[in-house]
Formats: C-alpha cells, sequence, structure tokens
C-alpha cells in the first residue's frame, strides 16, 4: 500500500460537488489543506459549498457531459489556482425499474452523465494532470462489480468507467498520472433516498444478500476516498467488504440472473408503479438543466 501524501497546498476538482459525496468530499479535502474547485449544475448550492470550505475554493457551473464547457472550467480552474493535482470525477445520476418499459431518455441520460461524463472530465483535466504528475479518481460503484435487475442504466455506466479508468491508468501511467477507481455500495445520499421512495426498489434492495442490503453512512465512506486520495490508489473501496466482491465477481452474473428471474416474478405485478425518470435532487436538477436549454 502506498505511503500517504499531504494535501496541504494541493489543488482538487470536484464534480458533483453540490450534495452527497462530492460537497461531503470537498469538505474533508479542503478540511486537510486542498484548495478545491467545485463543478456542477446547481450554482447557489456550489457557492454554498465552496463557501463552507476551510480553504481557497471556487465554483463552476457546467455539464460534465460538453466537452466545450468542461474543457473551459480546466483551462479556468489552471488560471485560477496556478495547478491541478486530483480530479475526481463524481458527478452521477440513477434510474430504476424494468428495462422494456423504461424512458428512453432517462436511460440514455444516466450513460451520458456517469460515463460520458467521467470521460469528458478526464479528456479535459489530463494536460493539468501530466503537468502536477497528478491523481484521477473515477467514482464507480457496486453497480460496477456486480449486475442488478431494475437498474440495467446504472449498472452499464458504472462498468463502463471501470473499465474507462482500468485503460486510461495503462494509457497515462508513463507521464506520471496515477488512475484509480472508487467503489460505493448504497451510501446515504440523496440519489440513494430517492431510489427508497419507490416500494418496489426499496424493498428489492431489502431482499439482497448482507451485506449488499444495508444502506451505509456517508462520513466514513469519504473518508475511505480520501485515505485513497493521500495514497493516490488504484483502487478505493468506501465499505470495508468491496475489496472481497473482486475476488468473487466472475461468479456474480449467473447467481444474479438465477435469483434475478425468481424476484422478478415475485415483483412482476407491481412493476408499472416504478418511477421511470432520473431519482435524488441531484436527478431534478439535471432534467431542470435540460430543460432550460431545450
Amino acid at each position: 500500500m502506498s505511503a500517504r501524501r499531504s494535501l496541504e497546498g494541493q489543488v482538487a476538482v470536484v464534480t458533483g460537488a453540490a450534495r452527497g459525496v462530492g460537497e461531503l468530499l470537498a469538505r474533508k479535502l479542503s478540511a486537510r489543506g486542498a484548495r478545491v474547485a467545485l463543478v456542477g449544475l446547481e450554482p447557489d448550492a456550489l457557492k454554498e459549498v465552496s463557501e463552507r470550505l476551510h480553504t481557497d475554493s471556487a465554483h463552476w457551473h457546467a455539464d460534465v457531459t460538453d466537452h466545450e464547457a468542461m474543457a473551459k472550467v480546466a483551462q479556468e480552474v489552471k488560471q485560477r489556482f496556478g495547478k491541478v493535482d486530483i480530479v475526481v470525477a463524481n458527478a452521477g445520476v440513477a434510474a430504476g425499474g424494468p428495462f422494456e418499459d423504461s424512458d428512453p431518455e432517462a436511460w440514455r441520460r444516466v450513460i451520458e452523465v456517469n460515463l460520458i461524463g467521467g470521460a469528458v472530465t478526464a479528456r479535459a483535466f489530463l494536460p493539468v494532470l501530466a503537468e502536477s504528475r497528478g491523481y484521477f479518481l473515477q467514482i464507480a460503484s457496486l453497480a460496477a462489480i456486480t449486475p442488478a435487475p431494475m437498474m440495467s442504466a446504472y449498472c452499464a455506466s458504472k462498468s463502463g468507467v471501470e473499465a474507462f479508468a482500468h485503460c486510461l491508468r495503462a494509457e497515462v501511467g508513463h507521464k506520471g498520472v496515477r488512475v484509480g477507481v472508487g467503489y460505493l455500495s448504497w451510501t446515504d445520499t440523496d440519489m440513494v433516498r430517492g431510489a427508497d421512495q419507490n416500494d418496489v426498489m426499496r424493498e428489492l434492495r431489502g431482499r439482497l444478500p448482507w451485506p449488499a442490503n444495508r444502506t451505509y453512512p456517508l462520513g466514513p465512506a469519504v473518508d475511505r476516498i480520501v485515505a485513497g486520495i493521500e495514497r493516490r490508489s488504484p483502487h478505493v473501496y468506501a465499505q470495508w467488504w468491496l475489496r472481497g466482491m473482486q475476488g468473487v465477481r466472475g461468479y456474480l452474473p449467473g447467481i444474479i440472473a438465477t435469483v434475478g428471474q425468481r424476484e422478478m416474478r415475485r415483483f412482476e405485478p407491481r412493476l408499472a408503479g416504478v418511477s421511470k425518470g432520473l431519482v435524488g435532487a441531484g436527478g431534478v436538477a439535471d432534467e431542470q438543466e435540460r430543460s432550460r436549454h431545450a
């Protein structure tokens, strides 16, 4: 395991920083001395977060799927702080429900924000990370390790960003840029609480085997992410047991397919009531942003 590096004076960029993992991560990085650039779709919320940080910070209103906007953000962050040492591609949205009946626009948007947004963020900031020999952390999920019925868009997007980050690590390592993947199980955020508002999704999650059926507190999860950033770790696990999932992931698709058929049969009469849009406050913010530009 690599030794921890001091974050004092380093410059960290966090996308999806208005709430949840992104907000608390920005606060904890700042508490350790990092200067922080916040990126997201909610300028008022970002401003409030920025004003509460312990160190120099600034915020940018940008859609992570917009390459021109993110390239401009990268340029302005470099001008504002002089360098960029850490970039955390955290922005994400989710939608649940059966794929066959899913809203095509919501399904596509999950892929765009979670997968394309991560790649756009990396493309925009790689030049400045190469200058500082910095660290790019792509936030993925337990959903990258194991498939789950009713979560096809989210699982596809998180599997995609995991693979993207692994490829990127091999491409840019010789330039001194380190790349990590962050894995989180169900963590107490607006996204998870939003998904739990639907009875079917909440009950399905409750029927998962322990320890995947729990909602985990946000603070300890983010502490683990911060420790991973300090070590420039290739893999960062927000819950202790996720590391062990790597060793059994090859068996999971077959198990999930068998168990999932039983569960879908059980819940089929109630599936029509599952919401088809993006979930949580972050999903609402994303939909409002797109409606303004429609």
